[in-house]
């Protein structure tokens, strides 16, 4: 066939298939190419595709590439396309790279035999070097991230104020000198204070302040400043994202290797017996008795000492080293509890010396003991769950390279056996005695049973002594160690003489891992042998077994494994002797290395001795004397015998020949053998093979054997196992073992996959030639393929990798697949057998000798010559020598791909990333034997293939789209495949024509938009689709970016500067255009322009929960990351064009502008999710941002958040807001991009652009510097928390992902640097998700300080490095506008974003920049400033105000600078200055009035400092200027006074928020500042969370607007003044004082705040109702809002008044929800004592402490605090309530009395009084009582028990803008006892009613109560007070009416106690039954005990009626109470 022409061959291979690849091809591309756009609109038509897909989402067609790289060429552009280099064509590179052998050489068979096939081509396979494909420059980008850590070190540290801690600490706390305070005059706080600035020294000037010639001059100056120390790259400072799903990351499978399972490390330290006099040997194994099987082979050993040795030096011809070993390395793959280390010891018969020598060969059980290996581990593990072993790799058993089991048994098992990291185990056993009868492995097990379930030792003879051994982890290297074939392990030790083994482990269950060396061990298990029959004396009995390759004695091989102490080979062993037993059990394994080559001589020949012990005095023979033979051939019909055999024995001797033949079926012999009973079977042994050559399974056998027999010169018939197969039957049996592959066991399968697929792929190339015939086997084979990798991807068993690809499967085709070679290779029988290697074509890690090249040279001619057809070839490297059959494996591979069908079809598309892989491996290989200069790129593969590449991309594409529409439970495996065909298409363009490449991605984004796919989804498959591509290595190149103008086009007219733009407009709208994603831009950039409209189509989409807006942000911003770090891109000329490249990106963002969220970057952060910095003590913002904001009326409100939602949807959007991690990520993208793109093309943009877009920009900015701001050292932010670990985590994830990148050399580099990188990266993969989850919540703890420091750094910079690139913007926004133009506009946003950038915390370097540029403000636009933008000023005041506070000198002097300047520069117009001052003033005072740690040092010496500039002016010299300066500055010097007194009282509340009031009030004339005040105090209340204190405050605001405002212009809706106010609370009336003369509205300067407004009154307002419903007080909401509601309707606000309304709705449904729950407050009565309290001394006040304050904690507060100021000795707490008596108090101390107190209400008080709230709101009365008796003690007998109420007046009502108020009136009376009892009654009377008629009645409390009404034991209970009380009538007459009133209570209480006993009879639960009847039981008794005193009335008191008695009593009543006192006085 192969002389056939091509189209003839290719017909005939499709004839195999049912359709012709043509015609499926003309299906696909019927959807693939021009018609697909049409396909889209019909469908939509039909209803059947709802989805709106933009029409800015189709793919549009791309620009041929190579064509257009060639046209560049052409066009003299060669600069450019050098700029990063061509794309190297040798991009793939196709590389050997020499394997790594553990050992110190290759385990390889014996020399100088001739091989089988099998065995040859097995070894072959063992040992080739692997063909890896790799990229030479892929991972520019990213490898880079690692040698960004090195960069970051070398940071500068920015000062933050935040961070810098104040030089001197306040020399020691100033305890308060309370006289100061209370000095209640008013202050005139204006006036000069008594500080003196000018003895201060002033602060460093800044130079050249008002040194410039020209604005321009100082804007250049500015920028050269700015320029200077900048970070390059920023995406260093800003780590990359942890993804869940890193798809552009393929992760590089492992490189095979030898199984090992979890090693341990067991050395035998000592045996010791109470006797010891002779030599012992040991073994010891591992079983599991669970699976009831020994898991690893014998390690012999043995501690004899060399006396003991030298009884038995005659037997031991020489000793080798490895016999010596005492350590052995055990390895278990399935660790579980039952696992038993088993030490068998054997000893002589006897102990004599001459009897050693004697007897010395044959040894005897003697004992043995065992060890649960589990237990002596965790004896000393401890669990310790910061083990990073298990992270790191050393850890679980999955590290190991070991598949997953899914079955339960293993899931449990794989989680808590552990074997690493355990502290070393010395377990000391005890020894048991070996009994005779029970040697087997079941008796074994049955003893190990036995101890498991009784863990007490059953009936078992144990001998003194003990064993003790270590079992401890194997270290990383272990010197000395030797294989199971005893080849040494690398490192080999020079010192160490004694070894250790490693031990071959047989796993208790499958591993399914491929072999990977060379191993062929046989291992004999000798069971038993029955002799009961026989009538010898036979009773001590060993068996001689040897391994013989004939029949000769001499040809017994020296391949049996040497025990202990003795040669490491042997040709003879003999088995322990049972002495005294006819039917001995064996135990012993000997292991045997097999031949490489077996033939039918090989086989064990049996030798059964009986031993003679006693020496017979007549014979002089041998110890030995023979019972009889067995043997056992090797092969049976070719194939190796293994399993259990039981043989007969033979009696005196062989026969000849007797080993062709088993001994079963030996032929009759003559004369005629004797067979012992019989012939019958007596010997039973036991034959494992551990073999790597032999595969142990009929299926894979008989494949191997039919495929070798197609290669070689077989003669036919060919047997395979019994049968023989004829030539004419190969093809049919053939084909058939190809088919039944399938059908054998997973384990073979797996252990040989990698030479089963060899063959199979072999099959597909090579036609066969059979009987003259040629047959195909292409298709079954590719068939047979198909279904491997089926079973390997279904079975349960093997691991996966994230992206679903068979883990073994992966590492085949990464390491192990090579073309095949069709033509058999020539053998030399050179090295052991081992071939020369067909690749020498492909660079190796080894120099080419000359005999390689010289063998390619032979190879080539032999070639040629073996196909008479083919002409030889002109030059041994003509590329056609490797195609020589015409037949490519990458086209036939593709082929069947096509014409595939059925079930095999499906399987291929549905695993099609190994078809794919395998196709782009070949076509590596392929590509790289091509003469590159030769074969233009695009004649590299042939259009066929190309149409069969284009059918396969359609087809997976269109599975996957059926996938998305018709199987949603299938969304794991489309994610799968499509992120297995981008790869594919990756791979290609590194080999193919790109333009074809493209046309590809085109096909499939539009085939899949065809499809009727939810959007979201198909967007998300797109982007990981494209996510992949993008991160191709070229693909900057791949966009063509450097076809890009990179800078503004410059006409040649025009100069670069910005002022005569308007010239030209049409380059304008040029500018504008580019940074559009226009369809042009689409089609030239064409992967950056598919990725840039996922992005925008994703914005604009609605989804659920944005995970698709996040892919796609992450996408972009990953991209940029990789540009930002490539090294190849680090010219500023190259960065500039990649960020030409991405400008539509800008105007994408500046569109999303509405989902932002910023949220300052993390709600663990220091600010809260709520929009505003209102906790941060740093920002100094007067009021809640937002309020403030829409009291402006600005116009993009950045803070509040509702502002910016209502803004969305008056867009007429509903969005999703992103997340605040995707935001930084997109904002991180955008600066990037402003920073590297040219500066003058940006400024042109911005100068075209419509203001309305202009404001978004700015707004942008204002967010950005929100999101990045700097969170401090201690602040778990993410940045700086995750950057030092993410560039590591990053670092080594992408090592990995790269690694074929670093290409073999890299790798050959790490692994002499000992570094094993090969540790599974798969797990690294799967590993990290929990692994980050796990970070982040413990990020803190376990940091180090170092790593805090060093992302402080990080963060630190990264802050600065954003906000200077927002600055820079500014100052390019504001330069380019000129004049003339809607300028003031844009000033006033700029300035606005520049005061958002100061409230956030900055570091001095920014700040230094920042007042650079607004000085540069106030000189060019200061009078527009002054003027248009009071607000802004106002601010700006403020914030510079803020600076001048600093303990950093940088900012403070930065700050003065700009102070003076804006004096300076508002003293041109004296409106504008007084209103300066003004705002300085006020700014001061709120700036004082809420920082707790103004520094007042620091404050002063600014004041000097600007004062100095006043003086140093010289230009003012002649001016007011300096002496207005002066006095201002001596007024904020005044104000600073107050503040050092708060500073004072910062501990003590109560006297600080007195203090402010009284600053308040001394603004009385001042309304500006009082308000501040006020709004100082409203904060100050706000952070101790008195939120009604706080609403008071700012209620109190409010009025004073009020008063202000209705002066100024009277509406209606208008509040009259404070009146208006006093529903709220009737203190607001004080806000009346201001009386017109003071307040003069039209004063410059005054009131001119923002408050000053009806805005600003709503402001305050809302304001106060949202802290009055903080604080519960929902009523008071009410009235707030009827205040506000009026000004609402009067501007028509109608958004405003629903949203009113609404809160309105919500506090009512408060008070009903919450009504009687709120808690309100507690009152304390609080009075001074002593002297030294100067004017507190005897004062008395209230205080309000929040709702359940407990007396003790107010007093420990007060104590505390006090005892501060005056010390522990000198302060007394007074602990009860009785007056104070002057008199008696120590004049050198001060008393504090506290007394808890309750509201008191009148009785006519509490008919208006009705609810919780109105009983505590507007109170001024309080009472509390004072028991005494007349004698003096508080308390007495009942009737001596008086009690005093005193009740107490304050000079507020409270809740008042303080917490605690004078006490202006005190009234006392006191109760007689029987009065007292009387109100005792009463409220008990009280408490019962309650609990009886609540609304839902609680069983508890109703029985608390009871039980204190009913129950007679209580002390001075209701019936001990009737006793006292009402036993008999009073003798006084005034007490009467008591006495009655006393009885009436009775009578009430007795019926109150009747309803509750009723009443908690319904609410009992059954077991209470008893409860209940007792309690009835007690109140019947109580009744009838109280019934003779309530049915006796006083006489007197019933008297017929007559009028004038009325009067009396009337009078009487009245009188009584003062009566009664006046007897007590």
């Amino acid at each position: 066939m192969a002389s056939l022409p091509a189209s003839e061959r290719r017909a005939f291979a499709l004839r195999i298939n049912r359709h012709s690849s043509a015609e499926i091809r003309k299906h696909f591309s019927g959807i693939s190419y021009g018609s697909l756009p049409h396909h889209r609109h019909s469908n939509s038509a039909s209803g059947s595709f709802c989805l709106n897909i933009p029409q800015a989402y189709e793919a549009v067609e791309p620009v041929d590439l190579d064509e257009f790289l060639m046209s560049q060429l052409r066009s003299g552009d060669a600069e450019l396309m050098q700029e990063l280099g061509e794309f190297p064509d040798d991009d793939l590179g196709v590389e050997l790279m020499e394997r790594e052998c553990r050992t110190l050489r290759p385990s390889v068979p014996e020399e100088g035999v001739e091989l089988d096939p099998h065995v040859r081509d097995c070894v072959q396979s063992y040992t080739q070097p692997w063909l890896v494909v790799s990229r030479r420059t892929q991972g520019y980008g990213w490898i880079a991230y690692s040698e960004r850590t090195e960069a970051i070190r070398l940071l500068q540290r920015q000062t933050f104020e935040s961070d810098v801690q104040p030089d001197k600490q306040e020399q020691a706390e100033k305890s308060p000198s309370l006289a100061e305070l209370c000095d209640d005059t008013a202050r005139t706080t204006l006036t000069s204070s008594d500080f003196n600035l000018r003895a201060l020294q002033p602060d460093r000037r800044v130079e050249n302040l008002l040194r410039f010639s020209s604005p321009e001059e100082l804007d250049r100056f500015n920028l050269e400043a700015r320029s200077s120390n900048r970070y390059g790259e920023l995406f260093g400072l800003y780590p990359p994202t942890d993804e869940e799903d890193a798809v552009a990351i393929r992760p590089i499978p492992d490189c095979p290797k030898e199984h090992f399972g979890q090693r341990i490390l067991v050395r035998c330290q000592a045996i010791k017996f109470d006797i010891e006099i002779e030599p012992l040997f040991a073994t010891m194994a591992l079983y599991d008795l669970k699976e009831k099987k020994k898991i690893s082979e014998n390690f012999h050993f043995d501690i004899n000492t060399d006396q003991m040795k030298g009884f038995l030096r005659a037997h031991t011809p020489h000793t080798d080293a490895s016999t010596l070993a005492r350590s052995a390395i055990f390895s278990i793959s399935y660790p579980s509890p039952d696992i038993y280390l088993v030490i068998k010891l054997e000893k002589l018969k006897n102990q004599a010396e001459g009897f050693c020598q004697r007897l010395g060969r044959y040894r005897m059980p003697f004992a043995f003991a065992t060890v649960n290996i589990m237990s002596a581990i965790n004896s000393t593990l401890e669990r310790d769950t910061s083990d990073t072993d298990s992270i790191n790799g050393k850890g679980t058993m999955e590290k190991k390279g070991l598949p997953r089991r899914n079955s339960d048994r293993f899931s449990m098992m794989e989680d808590n056996y552990i074997l690493s990291g355990f502290k070393p185990a010395v377990p000391m056993c005890t020894i048991i005695k070996q009994e005779g009868e029970r040697l087997s492995d079941e008796d074994l097990f049955k003893f190990l049973a036995d101890i498991k379930r009784s863990s007490g030792q059953r009936r078992v003879k144990i001998i003194p002594g003990y064993l003790k051994l270590e079992v401890s982890p194997v270290p990383e290297t272990v010197p000395g160690c030797l294989s199971p074939e005893l080849i040494p392990v690398k490192p080999v030790s020079e010192k160490n003489p004694r070894p250790v083994k490693e031990v071959l482990e047989f796993p208790s269950s499958e591993v399914y891992v491929p072999h990977n060396i060379y191993r062929n061990l046989l291992y004999v298990y000798p069971l038993r042998l029955n002799l009961t029959n026989r009538l010898t004396s036979a009773r001590n009995i060993t068996v001689k077994i040897q391994f013989m390759s004939g029949e000769d004695p001499s040809c017994a091989m020296p391949v049996i494994f040497g025990k202990s102490s003795g040669p490491e080979f042997l040709r003879e062993v003999y088995t322990p002797v049972t002495y005294h037993n006819r039917s001995p059990d064996f135990y012993d394994e000997i292991k045997i290395c097999l031949p490489a080559r077996l033939t039918e001589k090989h086989h064990l020949l049996l030798t059964f001795y009986h031993i003679s012990c006693q020496q017979k005095q007549n014979q002089t023979g041998s110890v030995e004397s023979l019972i009889g033979y067995s043997w056992l051939p090797m092969l049976n019909n070719d194939r190796l015998q293994t399993g259990q055999q039981c043989l007969p024995i033979i009696l005196d001797k062989l026969p000849v020949n007797y080993s062709l033949h088993s001994p079963e079926k030996l032929p009759a012999q003559v004369p005629p053998a004797k067979w012992m009973e019989n012939h019958k079977g007596l010997f039973n042994l036991e034959l494992q093979a551990v073999s790597s050559v032999q595969t142990q399974d009929s299926h894979l056998e008989r494949f191997f054997t039919l495929c070798h027999a197609l290669e070689g010169k077989t003669m036919f018939p060919i047997r395979v196992g019994d049968e023989k197969i004829s030539e004419n039957m190969f093809e049919h049996e053939l084909k058939l073992s190809i088919i039944s592959l399938s059908s054998s066991g997973l384990e073979p399968l797996v252990l040989f996959l990698h030479q089963v697929l060899d063959k199979l792929f072999r099959l597909i190339m090579q036609p066969m030639v059979i009987a003259g015939q040629t047959a195909n086997l292409a298709q079954i084979a590719f068939e047979s393929v198909v279904s491997v990798v089926n079973s390997l991807h279904n079975s349960q068993e093997l691991a996966k990798d994230h992206q679903g690809r068979n883990c073994l499967l992966a590492t085949y085709l990464y390491f192990v697949f090579r073309l095949p070679d069709t033509q058999h290779e020539i053998h030399t029988t050179g090295t052991g057998g081992l071939m020369a290697h067909p690749e020498s074509r492909y660079s190796t890690l080894t120099r080419a000798t000359a005999t390689t090249v010289g063998f390619m040279l032979l190879q080539s001619r032999i070639r040629s010559s073996s196909n008479p057809d083919i002409p030889a070839p002109q030059s041994p490297d003509d590329t056609e020598v490797t195609n020589i059959l015409g037949k490519l494996f990458h086209e036939e591979l593709a082929l069947q791909m096509v014409v595939s069908t059925g079930v095999c079809r499906e399987y291929v598309y549905k695993y099609a990333w190994f078809f794919f892989e395998l196709l782009v491996k070949s076509m590596s290989q392929h590509v790289s034997q091509l003469d590159k200069k030769a074969v233009p790129r695009r004649n590299r593969f042939s259009d066929r293939f190309k149409d069969d590449i284009t059918t396969i991309v359609n087809v997976v594409t269109a599975e996957i789209g059926n996938i998305l529409v018709k199987q949603q439970k299938e969304l794991e495996q489309a994610e799968k495949v499509n992120i297995s065909l981008a790869f594919f298409l990756y791979d290609l363009m590194s080999l193919m024509d790109r333009g074809f490449v493209f046309q590809l991605v085109k096909n499939y984004c539009n085939q899949m938009a065809a499809k009727s796919v939810n959007i979201s989804t198909l967007i998300s498959m797109r982007l990981e689709f494209l996510r992949v591509l993008c991160s191709h290595e070229h693909y900057l190149n791949l966009s063509l970016f450097f076809s890009s103008p990179a800078s503004a086009p410059a006409s040649p007219s025009l100069s670069t500067s910005s002022q005569n733009s308007s010239s030209c407009s049409f380059q304008d709208n040029k500018i504008a255009a580019m940074f559009d994603l226009s369809q042009d831009f689409k089609q030239r950039h064409y992967l950056t322009g598919l990725l840039l409209t996922e992005l925008s189509t994703a914005l604009d989409m609605e989804s659920e929960g944005g995970r698709v807006q996040q892919k796609a942000i992450s996408a972009t911003y990953s991209l940029l990351c990789a540009h930002d770090l490539d090294q190849r891109c680090s010219r500023p000329e190259v960065k500039a064009k990649i960020a030409a490249l991405y400008l539509p990106l800008v105007g994408i963002i500046i569109d999303s502008i509405n989902y932002l969220d910023f949220t300052v970057s993390d709600s663990r952060g220091s600010k809260g999710k709520s929009g505003g910095p209102e906790e941060d003590p740093d920002s100094i913002t007067p009021i809640n941002q937002s309020v403030a904001m829409a009291i402006a009326g600005n116009p993009f409100n950045t803070l509040a958040r509702n502002a910016l939602v209502s803004v969305a949807s008056v867009a007429g959007k509903t969005t999703n807001m992103l997340t605040a991690e995707t935001s930084r990520n997109l904002l991180m993208c955008f600066l990037w991009i402003i920073k590297n793109a040219d500066q003058n093309l940006v400024q042109r943009w911005t100068v075209d652009m419509p203001s309305s877009q202009l404001n978004r920009l700015l707004e942008l900015l204002t967010i950005c510097i929100s999101c990045f701001e700097y969170r401090g050292k201690q602040s778990s932010d993410k940045v700086s928390t995750q950057a030092l670990q993410k560039s590591q985590q990053a670092k080594a994830r992408l090592e990995e992902a790269l690694l074929g990148g670093i290409g073999a050399r890299g790798q050959m580099m790490k692994r002499v640097g000992g570094n094993d990188r090969t540790l599974g990266q798969r797990e690294n993969l799967r590993w990290r998700k929990d692994l980050t989850q796990w970070r982040q919540t413990n990020d803190r703890q376990d940091k180090s300080k170092a790593e805090l420091d060093q992302e402080a750094i990080i963060s630190g910079n990264l802050a600065t490095e954003t906000n200077l690139i927002v600055l820079d913007l500014l100052e390019m926004i504001v330069q380019a506008v000129p004049l003339a133009d809607c300028k003031d506009n844009v000033v006033g946003g700029v300035l606005r974003v520049l005061l958002h950038s100061l409230t956030c915390n900055q570091s001095s370097t920014f700040l230094s920049h920042c007042f650079s540029t607004l000085r540069a403000l106030i000189v060019k636009f200061g009078e527009l400033l002054f003027e248009e933008e009071a607000e802004q000023c106002a601010d700006l005041c403020q914030k510079v105000l803020h600076y001048c506070s600093s303990c950093v000198d940088g900012n403070r002097s930065q700050a003065c600078a700009t102070l003076y300047l804006i004096m300076r520069y508002s003293y041109s117009s004296a409106s504008n200055f007084s209103r300066v001052k003004m705002q300085v003033t006020m700014s001061l005072a709120s700036l004082v009035g809420k920082s707790s740690d103004i520094h007042e040092e620091h404050l002063r010496r600014s004041f000097r400092t600007i004062l100095a500039y006043a003086e140093e002016d010289t230009e003012m010299q002649s001016t007011q200027l300096p002496s207005q300066v002066d006095e201002l500055l001596r007024n904020l010097n005044s104000i600073l006074s107050d503040t050092v007194k708060m500073k004072e009282f910062q501990k003590d509340p109560e006297m600080l928020m007195d203090l402010m009031y009284r600053i308040a009030k001394g603004y009385q004339t001042s309304p500006d500042l009082r308000l501040t005040w006020l709004q100082n105090m409203a904060e100050k209340h706000s952070s101790r969370k008195c939120f009604t204190e706080s609403a008071m405050c700012l209620v109190h605001a409010a009025a004073l607007v009020a008063e202000y405002l209705s002066m100024l212009e009277d509406h209606k809706y208008l509040p009259v003044g404070s009146v208006t106010f006093q529903n709220i609370s009737p203190n607001v009336l004080e806000e009346s004082a201001v009386s017109d003369d003071i307040l003069s509205p039209d004063e410059d300067g005054v009131c001119s705040g923002r408050y000053f407004t009806e805005n600003g009154l709503v402001g305050l307002l809302e304001q106060a109702a949202e802290l009055f419903s903080n604080g519960g007080l929902y009523e008071a909401v009410n009235e707030v809002y009827k205040v506000i509601v009026p000004i609402l309707e009067a501007h028509r606000d109608f958004r405003k008044l629903t949203s009113t309304h609404d809160k309105l709705q919500r506090a009512f449904e408060n008070i009903i929800q919450k009504g009687h729950k709120r808690m309100f407050g507690t009152y304390f009565r609080v009075g001074f004592y002593g002297s030294k309290f100067g004017d507190l001394d005897e004062q008395e006040f209230i205080y309000k402490e929040p709702g359940i304050t407990h007396l003790p904690e107010i007093s420990h507060r007060l104590e505390n605090f006090y005892s501060q100021c005056f010390g522990d000795e000198v302060l007394e707490m007074i602990k009860d309530s009785t007056p104070v008596d002057r008199k008696k108090l120590n004049p050198n101390k001060v008393y504090i009395q506290i007394t808890f107190v309750e509201p008191f209400f009148d009785d006519y008080e509490m008919k208006d009084r009705l609810t919780n709230f109105e009983k505590n709101f507007n109170l001024r009365r309080f009472m509390y009582t004072t028991p005494f008796t007349k004698s003096g003690r508080p308390r007495g007998e009942l009737n001596e028990q008086y009690k005093r109420k005193t009740i107490l007046t304050t000079m507020h009502a409270f809740p008042y803008i303080k917490t605690r108020i004078n006490v202006i009136q005190k009234e006392e009376f006191d109760l007689t006892p029987i009065e007292v009892a009387i109100e005792d009654m009463q409220k008990k009377t009280r408490e019962l009613a309650e609990a009886t008629h609540r609304e839902k009645p609680d069983a508890v409390m109703l029985q608390m109560v009871l039980q204190g009404s009913v129950t007679a034991t209580v002390n001075q209970g209701p019936l001990e007070v009737a006793q006292v009380f009402l036993n008999e009538i009073p003798a006084d007459p005034k007490l009467f009416r008591h006495h009655n009133k006393l009885r009436l209570c009775f009578k009430e209480f007795i019926l109150r106690c009747g309803e509750a006993v009723e009443k908690n009879k319904q609410l009992i639960t059954p077991d209470q039954k008893e409860y209940q009847q007792e309690m009835k039981k007690n109140y019947n008794k109580l009744r009838e005990n109280l019934r003779p005193m309530l049915e006796r009335k006083i006489p007197e008191l019933y008297k017929p009626i007559i009028k004038p008695r009325i009067e009396n009593r009337d009078s009487f009543k009245r009188h009584s109470l003062r009566r009664t006192q006046d007897e007590n006085s």
